[in-house]
């Protein structure tokens, strides 16, 4: 288990992305299969090391999908290497940069992939325990799931998810540790590693996706006031090179299915 280490990341965050995979170690036979929430990085990241990748976007908005025209499951979006002809693997549009589909109703026949993974999307499904279970139930018997997601320290308030919320009045609820481990192993796997770190992060580019500057002004407002020794955020904000930075807690658990 890797803990406690604190790192420092830009946008976007390619060092991060290097150390998911090497957590997921994925080998050059791996079926896989990515569920995220909107356009998510890890099935490029993930195309070079495998057999063979499919991209699941499972939030409820319009995106470019592949639209079958003769009754076939659309699956593979990203490949490397030769295509399998089996029908749970068979490629309909591999140019499309995604399909849409439910992650509570996967459109995969049970045991399609070997690697499964979902970055920092669970808590965005209506349903988190029935779209692990839906990820369980497309991987085959002895594969293996990835969950990457942010979380709070077991202990820490959830007092922490009000700045998240003010930039992202959508923004689920942040787990503790615990919860999110009891989750995936309610759903059926059994979690054999976890790799929990800091992330140290420039706040100006993280708050330019905010759907409301006032909301971003205040979060500056009260990170710069915590510097100067304010009330605490939990953001565990400080100036480094004049620039303000502040802290997020970042979890990999890597899981076995049952």
């Amino acid at each position: 288990m890797a803990q406690g280490t604190r790192t420092r990341i830009s946008t976007p965050p390619t060092p991060y992305l290097s150390r998911l995979m090497e957590f997921a170690e994925p080998v050059r036979e791996d079926v896989c299969l990515d569920v995220a929430y909107g356009d998510g990085p890890v099935g490029p990241a993930m195309s070079p090391r495998v057999r063979h990748v499919t991209t699941v976007d499972a939030a409820p908005r319009a995106v470019r999908a592949a639209t079958p025209h003769d009754g076939r499951t659309p699956t593979v979006v990203f490949t490397s290497g030769t295509r399998s002809t089996a029908p749970e693997r068979r490629a309909f549009d591999p140019d499309a940069p995604a399909i849409r589909a439910d992650a509570s109703a996967l459109p995969y026949r049970d045991g399609s992939f070997t690697l499964v993974t979902s970055r920092f999307s669970l808590f965005r499904m209506a349903d988190p325990g029935r779209a692990l279970r839906e990820m369980l139930r497309v991987c085959r018997p002895g594969g293996r799931l990835v969950i990457a997601d942010l979380v709070r320290p077991n202990l820490a308030s959830p007092d922490r998810d009000r700045i998240e919320r003010l930039r992202d009045p959508a923004h689920p609820p942040t787990p503790s540790v615990a919860r999110l481990v009891d989750l995936i192993t309610g759903a059926g796997a059994d979690v054999r590693r976890l790799d929990i770190f800091t992330v140290e992060r420039p706040v100006e580019p993280w708050l330019a996706d905010a759907p409301d500057p006032r909301a971003a002004d205040g979060i500056r407002t009260a990170l710069t006031a915590e510097v100067d020794g304010g009330p605490r955020t939990g953001a565990k904000p400080r100036i480094i090179g004049g620039e303000l930075w502040f802290t997020q807690s970042w979890a990999h658990v890597a899981a076995h299915r049952v």
